[in-house]
């Protein structure tokens, strides 16, 4: 038997946000100070929207204080009502911002290699009801775009993105804020550009970019009217300035993930029961998230057995996306979220495992990580 790896001193988590030296910020802050603007679309809310514009190739952004807000809002705008087809292989806000707006989330099976949405599953599930496709770009992979626009286009779907997972990812040259009605963008403090708290919208039509702003901001026109009921969606200048930073930083992050994953995919591609993320021919991902999956009687061991496992050693993987969302209380009595609808994404969420991927991860620790369940698996 292989020797006992050391386990780590400290918990090893699936990833850390990245920070700025503190000068840099406090350099920011002070420009904050000194304005005496803190929110409602300060100097700092500005120059972050025309960089993200700028790094996008889209002017058609708003930043929101939260990637789910905004996600809400978008339904809103894009005057989203009765059935919307999405995925169980999911984080709960995806769902959630469907109910949230009254509107009843419907199942569609996942693709068995992307993790995303199957356009192959989509159509049969298409009713007179149906306003939209709510799609993922899981993990950072991007779904098919071409396949959900065309039946989008067929019926009379809008489309929108939740991207979460997907800051930088590109599709030949282009990025995935390009496709679809509205793509959402988490800058949540675990995304690869975050501003602690915040997300965004991009948006092709530069009409409901407008309507957007409105409705992020109480429907508040100027100081004597309001068009519409709004919510209080703004990103603060703290956040604004924490991502202007951050957005200086991204492309060095992306390098230091590339050096882990090559790592990971060169330990863990030849063991047996072990698969590995899908590759796609003129597709970048945004080195989100590094997710194995884990047949069990290939392998010989189960993706929950790894998962305890690795724990005793202070390596915190995570189970994303286990349960699905159809597995919800809330969900489960949906025609949609039957079993039998959705094979694929139970089978998958019984096999991901996320594995620790960050840019503060050394080389060494990404191989001992890999030491450690070389060992699991072998015992």
């Amino acid at each position: 038997m292989a020797a006992i790896p050391s386990a780590f001193d400290q918990p090893v988590y699936v990833t850390r946000p990245m920070l700025p030296p503190l000068a840099s910020y406090v350099e920011r802050l002070s420009q904050i100070w000194s304005s005496g603007w803190l929110t409602n679309g300060g100097p700092q809310h500005i120059a972050l929207e025309k960089a993200l514009g700028a790094y996008f190739s889209n002017p058609n952004i708003s930043l929101f204080s939260n990637g789910t807000t905004a996600l809400v809002t978008a339904c809103q705008a894009l005057r989203l009502s009765g059935e919307v087809i999405t995925t169980p292989f999911t984080f709960p806000a995806t769902p959630h911002v469907l109910s949230w707006n009254k509107i009843t989330p419907v199942f569609a099976d996942i693709d068995a290699a992307t993790m995303n949405l199957d356009p192959a599953n989509i159509e049969p599930l298409i009713t007179d009801n149906t306003t939209a496709i709510l799609a993922v770009h899981v993990f950072g992979t991007p779904c098919d775009v071409e396949g959900l626009q065309t039946i989008a286009d067929r019926h009379g779907l809008r489309v929108i993105y939740d991207a979460a997972h997907a800051f930088g990812s590109r599709i030949h040259g282009r990025s995935v804020t390009d496709f679809g009605d509205a793509t959402m963008l988490s800058f949540h403090a675990t995304k690869l550009f975050h501003t602690a708290e915040g997300g965004a919208l991009v948006l092709r039509d530069p009409q409901v970019k407008n309507q957007v702003d409105l409705l992020k901001n109480f429907g508040i026109k100027d100081e004597f009217t309001v068009l519409m009921p709004g919510i209080n969606g703004k990103m603060s200048e703290l956040q604004a300035a924490l991502g202007l930073i951050i957005l200086d930083m991204v492309e060095d992050e992306q390098a230091r993930r590339r050096g882990v994953a090559d790592i990971y995919r060169q330990r863990l591609g030849t063991r047996p029961g072990i698969t590995l993320p899908v590759v796609q021919e003129g597709v970048d991902v945004s080195q989100q998230y590094f997710a194995i999956r884990v047949d069990d009687i290939e392998c010989g061991v189960s993706r929950d057995h790894i998962y305890d496992e690795m724990k005793k050693f202070n390596v915190m993987s995570r189970k994303y996306f286990y349960p699905l969302c159809s597995d919800y209380i809330y969900y489960r009595t949906l025609p949609s979220a039957s079993h039998a609808c959705l094979p694929v994404a139970h089978k998958v969420a019984s096999e991901v495992l996320c594995l620790p991927f960050f840019g503060a991860l050394t080389l060494n620790d990404a191989h001992r990580i890999c030491d450690i369940i070389d060992f699991i698996v072998s015992k």
